[in-house]
């Protein structure tokens, strides 16, 4: 339930960020790839309790954690995030 409650909170706030009028594109690629990684991490919760991860991958005897697609939309949004704060904004983004 603190999870659940956790990501109904984050997801509000992502979508009030999303619909408050910014024209970075990049930004709102990676607002929604976050906000979908957590929907689908949230649609886990509810309907098993838990969240269902699926990809394993392993090499020589050495295996990597497991993961879902939602896990993965939340990892590359969030490295999206990082590069969106290090760039100079654009002409028009600077005037907004």
């Amino acid at each position: 339930e603190f999870f659940i409650g956790i990501t109904l909170v984050i997801s509000g706030v992502l979508l009030w960020m999303l619909r408050s009028g910014h024209r970075n594109r990049l930004l709102a690629l990676a607002l929604s790839l976050v906000l979908g990684g957590a929907a689908g991490n949230l649609y886990d919760r509810l309907l098993y309790g838990y969240v269902i991860d699926f990809v394993q991958w392993h090499v020589a005897g050495y295996y990597w954690p497991a993961f879902n697609v939602a896990d993965s939309a939340i990892c590359l949004g969030a490295g999206l995030l990082v590069f969106d704060s290090f760039r100079k904004p654009s002409g028009a983004e600077a005037a907004a």
